[in-house]
């Protein structure tokens, strides 16, 4: 994974995550400041960024929400208070309601990203500055290290497109953590085709096959899947 160290310093008041990225400087500052990049690594598996407002220019603001799988929403805000293109910026990153406003109780911290680069390869820094360490020990307890762990171990097949990221490694597969695999393969066949793999049950039955000598018996698809394998014509092997 890129991220190679995440450390908290109640005496510093601050949370620092160092990765590291086998992609040029250039392509990393594009993908940390370009919010349709953003959305597909700032929230962790399970909770996909929307970015609604960005702003990018001192005093600007960006505005977004993380969504739950049961589709609850949590809303944030960056404003921008310094930007050394390309390689950094600062905000003060914000909990805000729906209205966007600062969310009582919850703490405003500024926030820096730092871009390093050498011989093709990058560096991104990203410390976050507290106000205090009650509000640094809040932002821990919400799950700020793991969850910034896993929306940041995204970033590498952002800086690459799917072609490059998938070509020659086959099926790969990925434990984030201990609720969430990531499953990556190049697919020859169109976008289209791939979706109707994955939602039509006729095609699902096709190849989500289970070991060999087994079968998908019962697929039903709508806002939940339910899938029933069995072993040859032995109904005691049933499961799903």
């Amino acid at each position: 994974m890129p991220v190679t160290d995440i450390t908290t310093d109640p005496e510093a008041l601050t949370m620092t995550l160092t990765a590291e990225f086998d992609a040029p400087a250039s392509r990393l500052w594009s993908a940390i400041t370009d919010p349709r990049q953003l959305e597909r690594f700032w929230g962790p598996p399970g909770w996909p960024a929307t970015f609604t407002e960005f702003d990018f220019a001192v005093g600007g603001r960006a505005s977004y929400h993380m969504t739950s799988p049961r589709g609850e929403a949590s809303h944030g805000s960056w404003e921008f208070l310094n930007i050394d293109e390309p390689d950094s910026f600062e905000v003060i990153d914000s909990f805000v309601g729906d209205d966007g406003e600062p969310l009582e109780g919850f703490p405003s911290m500024r926030m820096t990203f730092g871009i390093d680069g050498t011989d093709g390869r990058s560096r991104l820094t990203n410390i976050t500055y507290f106000t205090s360490v009650e509000a640094l020990e809040q932002v821990v307890a919400m799950g700020a290290v793991e969850g910034s762990r896993m929306a940041i171990s995204q970033l590498d097949a952002v800086l690459q497109d799917l072609r490059a990221y998938a070509q020659g490694k086959g099926t790969r597969t990925e434990i984030l953590d201990d609720q969430h695999v990531r499953i990556t393969r190049l697919i020859e066949g169109s976008r289209e085709l791939v979706w109707r793999a994955h939602h039509e049950p006729e095609l699902l039955r096709q190849w989500l096959l289970g070991p060999d000598g087994w079968q998908m018996i019962e697929c039903e698809v709508g806002d939940t899947y339910r899938y029933v394998w069995q072993q040859g014509d032995d109904e005691s092997t049933r499961f799903g």
